[in-house]
């Protein structure tokens, strides 16, 4: 029965991975694609209040997928240190503390897609403000959860380098996956950098230098679903490294 449990343990493990990591996917994209793409018009605060005043329930519904995401990134972060844990016990432990702290970051961060209803209602304290200074309040809550976010990838890029490194030494896991999660993870790095050192080259490189790391997330999620780890070399590593 015990080894029977430890055989199978790492293929739900990476099941369950999966399918987390599909979930993250799906409400980063809906987040992204359905709702942020379509209410925010930047550089027009005036476009974006008018579009969340009249789709609040989509912004809300935004907010409740990224966070969402954020729960399953928390289960996923603990999956993927038992996962490769058998590797090396500090650098998957490592991993574990960049996520939380981009998933901490992100969270932080989320606060400012709930403030930007704030100035957009009708309470009696905003009478003193202009409509327009209302829009821009709105607005400037808007950009600093971007900025928080771009922050936050770059400790979520930090993890991915150091999973990447720990898949291409695993034995059970493709190798080119640990080559695509380093790419994915020095992707992150460099757009999180940019944004803090130089705003405006960083919005050039975006979206094109967040397309590696989609395929390498992506390419990883895929993988966790339809084929899981080798449990009998997973075993071998468990064993030699206790």
């Amino acid at each position: 029965m015990g080894n029977h449990e430890l055989e199978a343990s790492p293929q739900l493990s990476a099941r369950i991975g999966g399918v987390l990591y599909l979930i993250i996917i799906v409400a980063g994209l809906f987040g992204e694609l359905f709702v942020k793409d379509k209410l925010i018009v930047w550089r027009d605060p005036a476009a974006t209040a008018a579009n969340i005043g009249s789709s609040e329930l989509l912004w809300r519904a935004g907010i409740a997928a990224e966070l969402l995401m954020l729960i399953c990134a928390v289960a996923l972060a603990l999956i993927f240190y038992k996962l490769l844990r058998p590797v090396s016990r500090d650098l998957a432990l490592m991993a574990a503390f960049f996520n939380l702290v981009s998933i901490s970051v992100e969270a932080t961060s989320r606060l400012n897609l709930l403030a930007a209803l704030f100035p957009l209602r009708s309470a009696d304290y905003l009478q003193a403000f202009e409509p327009e200074q209302l829009h821009v309040l709105a607005y400037h809550s808007i950009r600093s959860d971007a900025t928080g976010f771009s922050i936050g990838l770059i400790f979520f890029g930090c993890m991915c380098l150091t999973l990447g490194y720990l898949i291409f030494r695993s034995g059970y896991l493709p190798k080119i996956i640990g080559v695509l999660m380093q790419i994915a993870g020095l992707a992150y790095v460099i757009n999180g950098f940019a944004l803090v050192l130089a705003p405006s080259f960083a919005s050039r490189m975006v979206p094109a230098i967040l397309v590696p790391a989609f395929i390498g997330e992506a390419s990883l999620c895929l993988w966790l679903i339809v084929k899981g780890v080798d449990v009998d070399r997973w075993k071998q590593r468990a064993i030699a490294r206790p």
